[in-house]
Order: structure tokens, then C-alpha cells, then sequence
């Protein structure tokens, strides 16, 4: 008999096939990183079965290369067992996708086989669906049912589990369906797997889907069929195809018993980086713990108390903490509670069982902040809304008057602010990753079968503590894994943990040029502070005493309650509902489209007993507050609106195609006058949606490159679609000389990018791709060199004719650039006689775009903020010196807006970053030094294909209560 033994990451599974290669015996289980004492325990009950039969044996699977070398057993590269496993089960097979618990795979099969496999992150696997479960605290085999009933599908960041709780988290307590959540995270792991793994080959033929999380979930492989446009086939035992594979390939007679013995005693040998122990022993642990309890505040009792109380409230993204308050800031009652997803039931409870408590209490204000503060202010009519920021930093001045450095990690947030003369003067937010947070040492916890604080204890006196550096929770699960395979304990792994929460947020978020930027007056809260591990390991990692209140957890709650009472007239009572109405209270959700604008989003209508609303998944204000966004005071919408006017005019030489991407929303009115005043049709794409991201995810080849770059792919394949003759994207190294640098290159993207969609995506339809290199910067060769170029693909293409429309273009361009200066100074104007503050937004043309900004630009004029763009100012300025060399056109142009805000008291400059970009890292740094040493605030939003806009909004809000601030100290 043959045995196939597959140990993958999370589980492992055993075959075994007689004589005729029949299957007579599959078993699969989770082994808990217990690989050798599972592996003797399968093979141990084979032998039982299968008493006075000969074996031979092989192993496979990623945990399996080093138990097969240790047992002198054969090992099967997992790849090559599947290609044999299906070849020999489903030989017109094409592609195989298969997904376990921290792998994936897309095998390509045929004469040019090829394999495309996840590397050290785990995003879009049976882990990935795991974590995901946990946070919609619903078993995982109840995922698949729960999908099958979805409505609609919400974007979900799909690279790591981290990126998707961030997005997920919102949508929870704006009251969305979990139904619609799990089917819109399948969707996610399709959109992980084909864009992270396919990376440019198509997925087409005979797909063959494998694997556990394939296999036990159907609505996984319909969401798969649909994005892919097929019908993919699970094979009978689809779960064993590796383990198969295995068997199929063992030739050589093996000695079970020596193979158990040596295995009994398997022990991994490899050694583990270890860090320094957090506490030798427990006299260190007592002096640390006596310290920080000093921290403390004074505790009343509710049920005797006779005066005003007030009321704060911290709804954050994974539990909810209240605090109610006296007169003399003593606590006389508080909670800490999961909110489960949705945070107005728990709000409720405690409302109820406060007033329960205390029937005649007086609640003189009432204040809330966090993830949940806009429905939970809605929902029960509390008083004020405060930002987290400023929450934090009131309760922090309590314990600390004269605080420096406030650094606060939360479930899934990670807020530090820097204090200066007693004002914020930098904000730091984690905004697309939530790795190093509180959710991160829980979900390794709850994984272990621990629950978080057990867990946490379990570090304390670790002597070899696993060092795992600063890495993304799910990149980490394999190194936990590994280190447990090596021998590690559980402590070492706790230790390991807290440390790395610890580098996470010093050096991924703070990122300080030197530890001591970060000043010797500290105050940490947040409740992942309340683990002692973590803040030992906060303090090792500084060498600085830092004020943790006991408090720690409460301190957002105990702010905003610190609010109420500051802001609290003497005789003014809340508004919060009182138990009448709670008793009463109702909440309904519905899911709707907007249909306001073009964007249709589509909402979450939260509807309340006493005829109260609250509306989520709202790009803008609109659907809120009925009024449209317009280019009065938005230079955005101004841009957008023009580029909606770019429309096609009928031509004698058939259509061409410009595709709305990168360089081409500022380049799109040269060329579009180009090759109309030639006599083509031009018909330019839209402005994008995630339809046309999803329709060219398929051809993308890189997973880090840029998202504008990724979502350049959607609109060749809409202008493909369309049945244009001709799609123009021409190579540019060189932009438009604006006299504002040492050169005036393109990014090395936005000019070869053309190179890649030409290798990478395959033209339909007959339509060809004109993508050769030409040169806007020498206006005088330009007609020239059109000429030569169009005359390969065309007939009848005259130098004087190209002459004339190269003459319109570089016309329409220049007009374009004046009517934004033009529109920019009206606008500038506007806010000066209105007295409102001026944003500039400041990115790349491709920011203009509401799929790329994510309507950021709109959420700040529903601040009452005005909003320009860096090309607005950088006309007004000549050369001047940077510390860089400045050769990049539109990086010029940022410089010389920052220069021009910093020397005005009615503008601050955001910059949009998008991930990927790899020469922002300059950028940044000599902006900030512009603006900051101007004593201006800088602000800069990072943005990918998703961006957590619940956090953007903090910042920003952040921000303005930072400028207000400025204004009241001045």
C-alpha cells in the first residue's frame, strides 16, 4: 500500500491507496502545530487498519520537508504532488487554484506549466477566513450559509486580515449585514488570489479548485466562477489532492516502525532569535507594578451620589467603554464591553442598567467618541461629538498637565500625538494596517485557546522571548508557527508578541528620526496598555519611565466625559435618551442606493424608534444633507467636471481610445484636441468605480505597484469593450518644462508604464495599442516625431496636418492649466471673504480621481473647509532651492506648494500619498521640512485600493481641531 501524508500549516492530512491505486483511506485534521505528534498518530491508526500490509510512504506539504528528512522518508515538493494528483485524476485539466490555511497556489498546467504561490503573507487563505470569522463572532463553518444570503457586496481589503478589519470594523457598527460582510470578504479572498498570485496570466480553461477552504465553502467557488466568468470543478476528495499526489509518487518500501520511532522523537534544530526578559523576577515585577498604579483617580459610589454627573463615551472599533462622572472627575461608575459588532445594542444595555442604578441620577452632559461616534450619538441624542484625538489628549493632561508625547493603541487604532507649548503639533494614525494594535495580540490568544490577558501573563518572565521584529499579524503567523515548531513555549511567544506590538507602533507608525524626538514626559493609554507586557516592552524599548493611568483602557471615555463637563452650562441637563425611551427604543437597518451622483453608493440606513436616522457608507455629506457638492469651493469638482466635458467628436479616421489613467487626467485635453483637430473620433474613459478596477484586476502584474497604476489596467480593458479602433498611451520620460526643477522627468511609472500594459494585456477585438515614446517637453520636434510615429499604424498622415493640431494641443493644455490657476484664485477668494480656512490637497493629477481619493476631497468641504490643488499655487512661484534634486515635474509642483501655503495664515497643506510609491519617501520628508519649519501643520494621508476612511476622517478632523487650537493659543 502506498500513504500520502500532507502537513500543511494548519492541518494535515494522510491517504492511503492499494494495490490498483484505489483510495481506501483519508483522514483530515488541525494539528495545532503539533506536526510529529499528529503525523505518528495517523500513522499509528494506518498500521491498525491495515495490520500485515507493506507501506511505502512520502510526505508533502510546507511543514513536511524537514520530518521527511529526519525519518529518511522520500519528500514531495506540494506543488508537484498536486500537477501528478490532478494530471492523473483530471488530465484536461488547465489551471488549479488552491487555497489551504496559510498557502495558496495557482498552478498553471500544460506545456508551459507554471506555479504562483504566496509568499510570506498569509492574505486571502483559511487563515485569513478564520480571523475574519472571529471578528464577525460567528463560527467559520457558518461563513458559507451566512454568505448565501447577501444582498450586496462592500469593498474589503483582501492583502492581510489586519488591512480587512479595518474595513470591516466600520461596517459592523454602521449596522451592515454580516450576511453581506462574509460574502463580500470571499469576494476579497477571489480579489487577493487572482491579483495577488495570477498577476497578468489569465485564469481561463478547465479550473480545478483545491483545497479545504474550496471545498467546504461553495459560495467561495461561486464568487471565484463569477469574477473569473467559468464554471471551476471540486473534485471528489479535493481535499486530499496533495496528500495524493504524495502517495502516488512513493515508490520505496518503508520500515513504518522505524519511521514512528524516529518521529516520536522528531525535534526541530534550529535556534530562535531571542530578546532580553521583560522582568528577571517578581521584586522587578512589583516595583514596575507599584510605580505605575500611582497613576490613579478617585472613585465615588453611584447608587449615595447627589450631584451633576456627566457622561463620556468611548465607541471603539472592537468594544465599548463608558464612564459616568462627578462633579469632582471621581468615577462613579464604568464599563468595558466587546460591542460585538454593533455597538447600539451594548449602549442601550448600559443605559438601562445605569438608570436602573440610579433612577434619580442628573446627567448634566453627555459626550462620545471613536469608531462608533456618529451612530451612537445619533441613536441616543448625546450631546457633543468629540474626535479621539482630542478625547485622549483632555484625559492625558489630567494625569500629565504638562505631557509631551501621547501614544494610545486601541483594538484596531493606534493614535500618537506630539504636544507642544500645550498644543497638538503632530498627529500619527495608523491608516491602513492595524498590525501592532490590541486585535493583534487577541487573535494570536484566541488561536492558542487562551484568552488575551491569561495569555499576556504567560510573557512576563520569559527567558527567551521569540524575537519576531515589527511585521504584519498575518506575515507573523508562520514565524509563531515556526518558533512553536522549534521548541518555543507559550510565554516565549507572548513575550515575542508584546515586543513586536511595541516595534510596530514605534517604528511602522511614529517612525521617530531619533527616540528622543519623542520627548521624556509620556502617557500611553489605551487598553492593549493595560497589558503589562506591552508596557514593559514599551519602556525597554524607549529607556524612559512613561505614566500609565490605571485607567488606561477608559482614558477616550474619561476624556470626552472630562468634555461634558468643561463645556456643560450650570443648569443645563442632557439630552440623552432617558429609560422611557430606551425601553421604547428601536433600530432597524436597510440597505439603499444613494443615486444622488454618479458614484450610487450604497447605503446603510439606520433608522430609530423616535424617527432618528443615521446614514453610513456615504462618500460625501449629500445624502445627509441633500446638498451637492460643487466646484464653488472645491477645485476638485471643477477638474472632474471638465474632464466629464472631454466628449467625442465625430471624424473621418476612425476612434481612438484614451485611457484615463496615471499622467493622462491632466494629459487627456492635450491629447484629446490632438486627435480630434486630425480628424479622429477620441473617446476617453470615465472616471473610476470599482467596476473598472475589478475588470482589469485579472491582467495586473505587479501586487506593489501603485494603485492608479492597477486601475490604469480597467480602463484598457473598458475602452477594449467599447470597439474602439485604436487605444493611444504613449511612453512620456519626459513631463512639460514648468521651469520649476532641476529636470522635468515623468516617474519612472507614468512613463514606461505603456511597456507593461503592451506585455501584460492582450488586445481584443482587433484594437491595437499605439504605446511609443514621445516627447511634450521639446515643443518644437514634437510635431516631427508625430508625424513619423502615426504614419506606421495610418495612411495619409501629413506633417502639416500634425503640425496644426499639435498647435491646438499644446494650446488646450495651456488653457486647461489657466482656467484651474483661475478657478483656484476665485475660489481662494471666496474663502478669504467667508473667513474659511483653505485646504490644499495636494497629490498627482491622478488624485483628481473620486475611485483613487475616495472622496476625501468632498468629506473636507463637509468640513467647511476650502479645498485647492498643488497646480493652483505652483504657477505663482519661480525656482527655488529644495534639499533634494528636484527633477520630478509634479514633485517640483508640490514643493512650490508647500512653499506658498507656508507663508499663509489661512492655508495647510494635505498630501495624498498613494502606496506603492516609492519616490514619496523623498517627497515627504522635504515637504514637511518646507511646511513644518514654517511652523505649519503637515498632514499626510496614505491611499491605496482601499482606504480605511473612517480613520482618514479622524485625521482630518484631527487636524482642523489642531488649527483651532493653534488659533485660540496664538
Amino acid at each position: 500500500m502506498k500513504i500520502g501524508l500532507d502537513v500543511g500549516s494548519t492541518t494535515i492530512k494522510a491517504v492511503v491507496l492499494d494495490d490498483n491505486e484505489k483510495l481506501v483511506y483519508s483522514r483530515y485534521e488541525r494539528h495545532f502545530s503539533r506536526i510529529a505528534q499528529k503525523s505518528v498518530e495517523l500513522i499509528s491508526d494506518i498500521k491498525n487498519k491495515f495490520q500485515n500490509c507493506a507501506f511505502s510512504l512520502a510526505i508533502t506539504g510546507s511543514a513536511g520537508m524537514g520530518m521527511a528528512e529526519y525519518s529518511g522518508v522520500d519528500f514531495i515538493q506540494e506543488v508537484y504532488a498536486s500537477k501528478v494528483a490532478a494530471e492523473k485524476n483530471i488530465p484536461d485539466a488547465d489551471v488549479i487554484i488552491e487555497l489551504g490555511g496559510e498557502d495558496a497556489k495557482i498552478i498553471f498546467l500544460g506545456q508551459s506549466m507554471e506555479a504562483r504561490m504566496n509568499g510570506t503573507c498569509a492574505g486571502g487563505t483559511g487563515a485569513f477566513i478564520d480571523q475574519m470569522a472571529v471578528l464577525l463572532d460567528v463560527p467559520t463553518d457558518d461563513m458559507d450559509s451566512l454568505a448565501e444570503k447577501h444582498e450586496r457586496i462592500y469593498t474589503i481589503a483582501s492583502r492581510c486580515g489586519v488591512f480587512a478589519k479595518s474595513d470591516i470594523q466600520p461596517l459592523l457598527n454602521q449596522g451592515a449585514q454580516k450576511s453581506d460582510i462574509a460574502a463580500s470578504i470571499f469576494y476579497a479572498v477571489v480579489n487577493q488570489t487572482i491579483g495577488g498570485l495570477a498577476q497578468g496570466r489569465p485564469v481561463e480553461g478547465k479550473v480545478v479548485y483545491l483545497g479545504g477552504p474550496l471545498t467546504f465553502m461553495p459560495q467561495l467557488r461561486k464568487a471565484f466562477d463569477e469574477t473569473l466568468k467559468l464554471k471551476g470543478i471540486c473534485p471528489e476528495n479535493s481535499l486530499y489532492y496533495v496528500a495524493l499526489g504524495a502517495a502516488y509518487c512513493a515508490k520505496e518500501n518503508t520500515d513504518t516502525d522505524l519511521v514512528l520511532q524516529k518521529l516520536s522523537h522528531y525535534v526541530s534544530v534550529s535556534e530562535w532569535s531571542t530578546l532580553e526578559p521583560l522582568f528577571e523576577n517578581e521584586q522587578q515585577y512589583a516595583a514596575f507594578a507599584k510605580r505605575h498604579s500611582k497613576a490613579d483617580v478617585k472613585y465615588g459610589n453611584l447608587e449615595n451620589y447627589s450631584g451633576r454627573a456627566y457622561i463620556g463615551i468611548d465607541a471603539g472599533s472592537t468594544t465599548i467603554k463608558a464612564v459616568v462622572m462627578g462633579e469632582n472627575r471621581e468615577i462613579l461608575h464604568s464599563v468595558y464591553m466587546p460591542n460585538s459588532g454593533n455597538p447600539v445594542p451594548v449602549m442601550k444595555e448600559f443605559l438601562i442598567e445605569l438608570y436602573e442604578k440610579k433612577p434619580d441620577i442628573n446627567i448634566a452632559s453627555a459626550c462620545v467618541t471613536g469608531y462608533g461616534e456618529d451612530i451612537i450619538k445619533n441613536a441616543f441624542h448625546v450631546d457633543y461629538g468629540l474626535v479621539e484625538t482630542m478625547a485622549h489628549f483632555t484625559a492625558a493632561k489630567f494625569f500629565m498637565p504638562d505631557v509631551e508625547f501621547i501614544i494610545d493603541i486601541g483594538g484596531q487604532d493606534m493614535k500618537c500625538f506630539k504636544i507642544k507649548n500645550g498644543v497638538i503639533d503632530n498627529i500619527y494614525l495608523n491608516e491602513a494596517c492595524s498590525s501592532g494594535c490590541g486585535s493583534f495580540l487577541q487573535t494570536f490568544a484566541s488561536t492558542l485557546g487562551y484568552d488575551t490577558e491569561e495569555f499576556s501573563k504567560m510573557g512576563l518572565y520569559s527567558k527567551k522571548a521569540v524575537d519576531l521584529g515589527s511585521r504584519c499579524t498575518v506575515f507573523m503567523n508562520s514565524s509563531v508557527k515556526q518558533a512553536q515548531k522549534d521548541g518555543a513555549g507559550t510565554g516565549d511567544i507572548s513575550a515575542g508578541l508584546s515586543a513586536s506590538i511595541v516595534k510596530n507602533a514605534i517604528y511602522k507608525v511614529i517612525r521617530p528620526s531619533s527616540i528622543d524626538e519623542l520627548g521624556k514626559k509620556i502617557v500611553v493609554q489605551g487598553g492593549t496598555f493595560l497589558n503589562d507586557a506591552v508596557l514593559r516592552a514599551f519602556e525597554k524599548e524607549l529607556g524612559v519611565n512613561v505614566v500609565r493611568p490605571v485607567i488606561a483602557g477608559l482614558m477616550g471615555a474619561y476624556g470626552c466625559a472630562i468634555y461634558s463637563q468643561n463645556n456643560a452650562g450650570k443648569n443645563s441637563h442632557s439630552s440623552i435618551l432617558g429609560l422611557d425611551a430606551l425601553k421604547s427604543f428601536s433600530h432597524s437597518v436597510k440597505n439603499v442606493n444613494c443615486g444622488l451622483c454618479p458614484n450610487n453608493c450604497r447605503l446603510t440606513v439606520n433608522t430609530f424608534g423616535d424617527g432618528g436616522k443615521y446614514i453610513g457608507g456615504n462618500r460625501c455629506e449629500r445624502p445627509v444633507t441633500k446638498r451637492a457638492s460643487t466646484d464653488e469651493l472645491n477645485i476638485y469638482r471643477f477638474k472632474q467636471e471638465r474632464l466629464k466635458a472631454l466628449l467625442p467628436v465625430k471624424g473621418t479616421r476612425g476612434t481612438i481610445g484614451l485611457p484615463l489613467g496615471l499622467n493622462m487626467y491632466e494629459m487627456a485635453f492635450f491629447w484629446h484636441s490632438f486627435f480630434t483637430a486630425l480628424g479622429f473620433e477620441v473617446i476617453l474613459s470615465p472616471l473610476s468605480d470599482r467596476s473598472i478596477f475589478l475588470r482589469g484586476q485579472a491582467t495586473i502584474p505587479s501586487d506593489t505597484v501603485c494603485f492608479p497604476a492597477k486601475m490604469l489596467h480597467g480602463h484598457i480593458k473598458y475602452l477594449m469593450e467599447k470597439g474602439v479602433d485604436t487605444i493611444f498611451y504613449p511612453c512620456m520620460s519626459f513631463n512639460f518644462d514648468e521651469d520649476l526643477g532641476d529636470n522635468n522627468y515623468n516617474c519612472p511609472v507614468v512613463a514606461y508604464y505603456p511597456e507593461i500594459i503592451a506585455a501584460n494585456m492582450k488586445m481584443e477585438n482587433g484594437v491595437r495599442l499605439i504605446n511609443d515614446y514621445v516627447g511634450v517637453h521639446k515643443r518644437h520636434d514634437f510635431p516631427k516625431k508625430l508625424t513619423a510615429i502615426l504614419s506606421k499604424y495610418y495612411d495619409g498622415i501629413k506633417y502639416n496636418d500634425v503640425k496644426k493640431a499639435s498647435d491646438a494641443a499644446f494650446k488646450s493644455h495651456d488653457r486647461y492649466l489657466d482656467d484651474v490657476r483661475a478657478k483656484g484664485d476665485e475660489i481662494i477668494k471666496k474663502a478669504v471673504s467667508s473667513g474659511k480656512h483653505i485646504i490644499v490637497l495636494a497629490g498627482r493629477p491622478y488624485h483628481v480621481d473620486p475611485e483613487i481619493n475616495h472622496g476625501i476631497d468632498t468629506l473636507l468641504e463637509s468640513m467647511g473647509l476650502a479645498v485647492i490643488s498643488e497646480d493652483v499655487l505652483s504657477g505663482k512661484l519661480s525656482r527655488f532651492h529644495v534639499n533634494v534634486l528636484n527633477q520630478w515635474t509634479y514633485h517640483s509642483r508640490l514643493y512650490a506648494a508647500a512653499k506658498y501655503t507656508a507663508g499663509k495664515k489661512n492655508m495647510d497643506l494635505v498630501q495624498l500619498v498613494s502606496f506603492g510609491c516609492g519616490l514619496d519617501a523623498i517627497t515627504t520628508d522635504e515637504v514637511r521640512s518646507i511646511t513644518e519649519n514654517a511652523g505649519k501643520i503637515y498632514t499626510q494621508i496614505k491611499i491605496d485600493e482601499i482606504t480605511n476612511l473612517g480613520t482618514v476622517k479622524v485625521r482630518l478632523r484631527s487636524l482642523l481641531t489642531a488649527l483651532r487650537q493653534q488659533e485660540v493659543k496664538k
